[in-house]
């Protein structure tokens, strides 16, 4: 190939190279330049966006977000002010049965139960009827009772028969006054059985009746003593019991009190005392408090736990409450003080554990606000530091504040 072609075809090539190079150049510029003018498009919406969410102040630098008036809609302000809060000390227990009124009901002499007519759970009355045993202490008694019946009816007619003899002095005076005591005797010995036969529960009607009869009944009827429900039942047809022999066959308490047992803190004690009035609330009744007061604190504390049990006696005239329901006893310990107080509604628990609330003065710009809180009673709580009375505050709406902050943080994302 002539030398002159070569050097035609190199500088063709060097051309190409070049104009390719300022094709690359001019497409890079151009690219780079459309990204910056978008971002600088797009900018200065998000800034606005952001900057109308959630601004700074320069003074102590709190954050504060600022509505529109369709997002006003959305919060509740009011002035803060004043409220009663108790002083008091709370515990959780659980219900029991007040065991200086549970009696464990044994039969009073030996023999095989007959008839049961109670269960657990049963409330009962004074003097109904729990169980019947069959009794040969009974049997014997009422056996006795018939005999001394018999001698009295004999003596008697005998005594009348002897009076008529004597007037005419058919019989010796002597024979007279041996009938008489014999009479006697027997009226004794009859007093004497029937006491007997009283003693296992007998009525004077019932006993007049065997003494008709002429027929002993051995079935002996075991009641309760007091009005109560049926706690325990260990008893069942044709078990032999004994007197004081455990277990007993029935247990029954007096529900007209409930014991509350509760373990406190070793460094409430000094709060609580014999007598003072608690009220009781259970989750079985949520719109209820029952009444008590304190019967009994435990001298002693647990040493693993460093708390000391405190026994209430509760009045629970309409029998509602159970043994095991768990409870909760607040009792108060001091005369109620006044404090500022903000709704439930208001607070806002950080991250972090502090509460804050929001706070305005124009009723448009809220500022965020740290607060010390203290008691709380329903649906509003105490406020310690934080707050002056009549600022006002957004009483509802503040989770709706805290996150307008957060999106404004965040950049309007």
């Amino acid at each position: 190939m002539p030398k002159s072609r070569v050097y035609a075809l190199a500088a063709l090539a060097l051309i190409c190279f070049a104009a390719g190079a300022l094709s690359v150049s001019y497409l890079g510029s151009y690219f780079s330049a459309w990204l910056q003018s978008g971002v600088s498009a797009v900018s200065p919406n998000a800034e606005a966006a952001t900057e109308a969410a959630t601004s700074k102040t320069a003074v102590g630098e709190v954050s504060s977000v600022e509505l529109n008036e369709k997002q006003l809609a959305s919060v509740k302000v009011d002035e803060v002010r004043e409220a009663t809060f108790p002083v008091e000390k709370s515990a959780v227990g659980s219900i029991d049965f007040n065991e200086d009124m549970t009696l464990q009901v044994f039969t009073p002499y030996q023999g095989r139960i007959l008839e049961l007519f109670g269960k657990v759970g049963d409330e009962v009355a004074k003097g109904q009827i729990l169980f019947t045993i069959d009794s040969p202490d009974l049997l014997a008694a009422e056996s006795n009772l018939i005999a001394a019946a018999g001698v009295l009816e004999l003596t008697t007619k005998n005594l009348e028969r002897l009076k008529v003899l004597y007037v005419t002095r058919a019989v010796a005076q002597k024979d007279l006054e041996q009938g008489i005591s014999d009479q006697q005797t027997a009226e004794g010995n009859l007093r004497t059985a029937r006491d007997a036969v009283r003693i296992f529960g007998k009525t004077d009607a019932e006993i007049d009746q065997i003494i008709k009869d002429r027929k002993a009944d051995p079935r002996l009827v075991v009641e309760s003593p007091i009005a109560g429900r049926i706690t325990a039942r260990n008893a069942a047809p044709g078990l032999f019991v004994q007197p004081g022999n455990p277990p007993a066959p029935y247990s029954v308490a007096d529900i007209s009190t409930m014991w509350m047992l509760a373990n406190v803190a070793e460094s409430d004690v000094s709060a609580f005392h014999v007598g003072q009035e608690v009220k009781v609330a259970l989750l079985a009744y949520p719109n209820k408090l029952f009444d008590g007061h304190i019967s009994t604190i435990s001298s002693n504390v647990d040493p693993n736990t460093h708390r000391m049990l405190i026994r209430s006696e509760i009045a629970d005239p309409t029998h509602e409450l159970r043994a095991g329901m768990f409870a909760t006893f607040v009792i108060r310990t001091g005369e109620p003080v006044r404090s500022l107080a903000v709704p439930l509604s208001g607070l806002v628990r950080e991250g972090d554990g502090t509460m804050t609330v929001w706070v305005t003065t124009d009723r448009k710009r809220f500022a965020q606000r740290v607060v010390k809180i203290g008691d709380r009673r329903g649906e509003t709580q105490q406020v310690l530091d934080g707050l002056k009375p009549g600022e006002l505050i957004a009483t509802d709406g503040a989770i709706f504040l805290s996150n307008m902050l957060a999106i404004g943080q965040a950049g309007g994302h």
